[in-house]
C-alpha cells in the first residue's frame, strides 16, 4: 500500500509527527512517502501516487493547513482515502469527517494508522477500514513498541530552523521522550485526548533516531513533548545516555513552572549536559488568571523559577497568554513590567505580548461559566470558538499589536526593537509614560539561545 504521509506545520522543526508513523507503516511492509508543505510546494504527483494519505495535526495551525490541503486532494483525487491524525485531528470533526477526511485519530494514534492502512490494503472501504482502525478518536491508547522514524524522507534538518547564539548557529532536530501531560490546564488541547495521562517513548527508539540525526548534521536537539518533566526519571536517564553517546550535542525542552520549582535539583546536572534554555508557559503575571486556566502555579513562583533555572546556567525562555476575557490593560503592563525586571527581553519572542487565547472545540473552557459569557459563536473554519472582550478597547489593541510583530518580522526587525514598540504600545493605552519601556537591560541584548522561528501554537 502506498502512502503519503503530510505535515503542515511543527514549529519550524523536521515533523517527527510524520517521521515516527511512517517508520511504523515501512516497519509494516508499505510503501511511505512524506511532504512537508512547511518547506516544500504542494506535489500534486506525490498525491497522485498515493493509495491513501495521512494528514498529521499536532497543533492547531497544522490542523487548519492540513485541511486546506485535505480540501485541495479532494478535488484532484476524490477517491483516496484520507485520515487526518495528531492532538488536533478530532477537533471540528463533525464538519470534516465525511467531507474531507474520512477518519480521525488522536492521542496514540500509530497503532490506529497501522491498523487502518492494512485494512485498506486488503480491500477494505474507507468506512470499514476507519472501524478497523479503533475508536474514531484514540484517547491516549498506549502502544506496545516504537518504530525509528523515517527521517530519510523527509528534508534534510539543516532545511528547518536553527538554533541562533549571537552570530553562531546550528542545525536543530526535534525528538518527543514522551507524548501527552499530567495535567489539565483548561486552555490547553491535551487533557480532552488524555485526560491527565502520558505515555513515555522508549529509550531504545529515541536514541537511534538521535544518532540517526546527529549523521545527518544536527547539532542541537529540542524535546518537543508537552512537558518534559512528566516524568522526570524517564527524562534524565535519556539525557545521560544521549549525552554519553553525543557529548557535544546541546538541547532544549519545554517544562511548566511547577516542574521546574518540583525539581529544581535537577538543573545544574542538566546545565552540565547541554541543556541551554528551557520554554516555560508563564501565560499570566494575574493569580486570578492563572487559577482560571488550571495552571498550577502563581507569578510570585513564575519569578523564582526564572532564579533558579539562571542559578544553574540555563536560560528561560518564557511564553504568555496576555489577552484572554479577563485581561485588563493592568494585566499586559504586568507582564512586560515583570520581563523587564527579570532582564527577559532577549529571550521572549515579541509575539508573545499578542497571543490571544485560543478555544478550540473540546476545550475544557469551552463550559466554564466565566468564559462562556463572552462567547459569539464557533468558528467551523477557523475551528476555535470565537470570543470578545467586555472591553472593545483590548481587542483592538491586540490586532494593533499583532500587526505590528507581522510588519517587523517582514521588515526583519531587531526582536529588541520590536519588544520595545509593543512594550510602549501596551503603557501608553494605560496612559502610562512609555519611554521608559525602551530601557532594555543590556543583558538582553548579548548572546541569549532563541530558535529561529518563533513560538506559536
Amino acid at each position: 500500500m502506498r502512502v503519503l504521509f503530510v505535515s503542515a506545520y511543527e514549529l519550524g522543526h523536521q515533523p517527527v509527527h510524520v517521521a515516527s508513523p511512517a517508520g511504523r507503516l515501512r516497519e509494516a511492509g508499505h510503501d511511505v512517502a512524506a511532504l512537508d508543505l512547511s518547506v516544500e510546494d504542494y506535489d500534486p504527483q506525490r498525491v497522485a501516487w498515493a493509495d491513501a494519505v495521512a494528514i498529521s495535526a499536532p497543533m492547531h495551525t497544522a490542523m487548519r493547513l492540513g485541511l486546506a490541503c485535505a480540501r485541495r486532494i479532494r478535488e484532484e483525487q476524490p477517491a483516496t482515502p484520507i485520515a487526518a491524525y495528531g492532538v488536533y485531528a478530532p477537533v471540528g470533526s463533525q464538519h470534516t469527517l465525511g467531507s474531507l477526511v474520512d477518519t480521525v485519530y488522536a492521542g496514540e494514534y500509530e497503532h490506529a494508522l497501522r491498523a487502518w492502512v492494512d485494512a485498506l490494503a486488503a480491500g477494505a472501504s474507507p468506512a470499514q477500514a476507519r472501524s478497523a482502525g479503533g475508536e474514531l478518536i484514540q484517547l491516549g491508547r498506549g502502544r506496545d513498541r516504537f518504530a525509528v522514524p523515517a527521517r530519510d524522507l523527509l528534508p534534510a534538518p539543516l532545511t528547518y530552523a536553527r538554533l541562533v547564539e549571537g552570530d553562531d548557529e546550528s542545525v536543530v532536530g526535534a525528538v518527543e521522550a514522551s507524548h501527552g501531560c499530567k495535567h489539565r490546564c483548561r486552555h490547553c488541547p491535551l487533557p480532552a485526548v488524555y485526560d491527565g495521562a502520558f505515555r513515555v517513548v522508549d529509550q531504545a527508539s529515541l536514541l537511534a533516531d538521535v544518532d540517526q540525526l546527529v549523521a545527518a548534521g544536527i547539532e542541537h536537539l529540542t524535546f518537543a513533548d508537552p512537558d518534559f518533566l512528566n516524568g522526570p526519571r524517564h527524562a534524565l536517564q535519556l539525557v545521560e545516555a544521549i549525552h554519553a553517546r553525543h557529548p557535544q550535542l546541546t538541547f532544549d525542552a519545554t517544562v511548566k513552572v511547577e516542574h521546574i520549582l518540583a525539581h529544581r535539583d535537577v538543573w545544574p546536572q542538566l546545565a552540565g549536559r547541554g541543556m541551554k534554555f528551557v520554554i516555560s508557559a508563564v501565560e499570566s503575571l494575574d493569580d486570578a488568571i492563572l487559577q482560571l486556566l488550571d495552571k498550577g502555579h502563581t507569578a510570585a513562583d513564575a519569578g523564582e523559577a526564572v532564579h533558579v533555572l539562571r542559578h544553574a546556567g540555563i536560560e528561560p525562555r518564557p511564553t504568555f497568554l496576555p489577552f484572554t476575557p479577563w485581561s485588563e490593560v493592568a494585566t499586559l503592563n504586568r507582564i512586560v513590567d515583570w520581563v523587564l525586571a527579570h532582564d527577559l527581553v532577549g529571550n521572549v519572542d515579541p509575539i508573545q505580548l499578542t497571543i490571544r487565547l485560543l478555544v478550540p472545540e473540546g476545550s475544557l473552557l469551552a463550559n466554564e461559566p466565566s468564559f462562556a459569557a463572552h462567547i459569539q459563536r464557533y468558528d467551523a473554519d477557523a475551528l476555535q470558538w470565537r470570543w470578545s472582550h467586555p472591553d472593545p478597547a483590548m481587542d483592538a489593541l491586540q490586532a494593533g499589536l499583532e500587526a505590528r510583530v507581522a510588519r517587523a518580522t517582514e521588515a526583519g526587525e531587531a526582536p529588541e526593537a520590536t519588544f520595545a514598540d509593543l512594550a510602549g504600545d501596551i503603557r501608553r493605552a494605560a496612559g502610562r509614560d512609555a519611554g521608559d519601556a525602551a530601557e532594555i537591560p543590556t543583558g538582553s541584548l548579548g548572546a541569549r539561545p532563541r530558535m529561529t522561528e518563533p513560538w506559536f501554537c
